[in-house]
């Protein structure tokens, strides 16, 4: 018996668990998905709901295939690929790079990748592949950057790679910005999630490194499955779902410079605990997550109730006089007025807008109309409906706007030329604002408190802003 097991083990008997008997998801009634919790593919959201850029294309593959998605999550993508390979799930989606050694099948393209080495901006400037001696760089062990420094360790000996323990780019960034790592190869959209959350990283190389990801399926998956995942993908790509979703998770992510999310980063901990129960109780009141309204807050004041610009706009919410007069409000500079009274026109604003805009997109214009106006942005959707773009689509929307400033398209305007491309960058700021307030902060389920006091009718032309930033609802 003991020679039995010997020779079992030296054929490599144990080396892979038995594969299961997964059944077909038609059968099971839903598709299976492993996923690894990252920056980009999968993560818990503002409203403590699951989100990302995989998860949503999953979903709406799932909603093609007319079955729900189960995701399953794993701490590292290697993990994801053992579990299709031993039958657990039907596919495997975790920013996964195509590798012929796997026995999985391997899809169509999901999203292009970029790889940069990100440094720290206190670490030292690298110029050439030389000056990587010595230094610890993470990597994620079998990935694309990890062998291209294999490679580059032939030719410059002394280079150090360090691998990830179980977190995969996020945590190597991580460690990164702690100190802990010199550099860490990442993917270059990770580089840019995560630097909103640690200003002091940088790219301190260029990789020149570019592959793509995809979804890793069951190596005995049914052609036919097969090959309805690889229509599915090419028609995202064709009909600009992928765009879309990209947009919704990463558009907004190059916005701020590391000074303003540095100085951001300062005043969550210094003049955010001055307001934080005006800003949950203004998102209470009016339906709103008290991070968006404190998002708006900060990109026009920085949080400075004292706050007036040139214009007249006053106060933490920069309101117009006109504006405040409407809402009831007596004094501009009073903290909790204005905190109400801007939760209060960024609601009224968001209701205005028609249903066939979905959340997110209806919460970003509504924050533009908060700058420029609602005249002006429904004028600039009339604009995107003549130029076949889609006028409840943010994606398009930011790229119309800006056209309200030109002669040529404010002429067709009731409420004539405006500074859209101003309401496009206010938005922006705000959504990153936002996505790092979610980072940081814990959300308050919003409880609409039925309708306004009051209805407004002849809403004035906006409160002037700076900048914007998005909601996740």
């Amino acid at each position: 018996m003991l020679l039995l097991l010997l020779l079992a083990l030296a054929s490599g008997g144990c080396e892979r668990a038995p594969r299961a008997t997964l059944l077909d998801y038609r059968e099971l009634g839903e598709l299976r998905v492993a996923i690894r919790q990252d920056a980009v593919a999968y993560r818990e959201g503002p409203d403590g709901k699951p989100e990302g850029f995989e998860h949503d294309l999953l979903v709406a593959l799932g909603e093609h295939l007319g079955v729900p998605v189960k995701f399953e999550i794993f701490a590292t993508s290697a993990a994801t690929l053992r579990a299709v390979e031993r039958g657990n799930v039907h596919l495997a989606a975790a920013s996964l790079i195509p590798n012929a050694e796997r026995r999985v099948r391997w899809s169509r393209g999901v999203r292009p990748v970029d790889y940069v080495l990100v440094g720290s901006s206190e670490g030292p400037a690298i110029n050439n592949e030389t000056e990587l001696v010595g230094h610890r760089i993470g990597v994620r062990k079998g990935s694309v950057p990890a062998r291209a420094l294999e490679s580059m360790q032939h030719r410059v000996p002394g280079i150090r790679m360090v691998f990830a323990r179980i977190g995969g780019e996020t945590e190597l960034i991580e460690r990164v910005a702690s100190g802990e790592l010199d550099f860490a190869a990442a993917d270059r959209l990770s580089y840019q999630v995560m630097a909103n959350y640690h200003p002091e990283l940088r790219v301190a190389m260029p990789l020149n490194l570019k592959t793509e990801t995809a979804w890793a399926l069951a190596p005995d998956t049914a052609d036919a499955l097969a090959g309805t995942i690889d229509d599915f993908l090419a028609t995202a790509h064709a009909s600009g779902l992928i765009d879309r979703v990209s947009e919704r998770y990463f558009g907004h992510v190059d916005r701020l410079d590391e000074q303003r999310v540095a100085a951001f980063l300062t005043r969550i901990q210094t003049r955010l605990p001055q307001y934080r129960d005006l800003f949950i109780e203004a998102g209470r009141r009016y339906g709103l997550d008290w991070r968006l309204i404190a998002a708006v807050a900060y990109q026009e004041s920085q949080w400075d109730p004292t706050a007036t610009s040139y214009t007249g706009v006053r106060g933490m919410m920069m309101l117009t006089y006109e504006t405040a007069s409407r809402l009831g409000i007596k004094d501009r500079l009073d903290p909790r007025q204005s905190i109400m009274g801007g939760a209060r026109y960024l609601s009224l604003l968001r209701d205005e807008l028609p249903e066939a805009i979905p959340e997110p997109d209806r919460s970003w214009m509504a924050v533009a109309a908060y700058n420029v106006g609602m005249g002006h942005l429904q004028g600039a959707r009339a604009i995107a409906r003549s130029l076949d773009k889609d006028h409840t689509s943010w994606k398009d929307m930011k790229a119309v706007l800006p056209l309200i400033a030109r002669p040529a398209y404010a002429a067709r305007l009731r409420s004539g030329r405006g500074r859209g491309g101003e309401a496009v960058i206010m938005t922006e700021s705000v959504r990153n604002y936002y996505e790092i307030l979610a980072r940081f902060e814990a959300g308050d389920a919003p409880q609409e408190s039925g309708p306004p006091d009051s209805v407004m009718p002849g809403l004035p032309g906006g409160l002037q802003g700076t900048s914007t930033s998005t909601p996740p609802m």
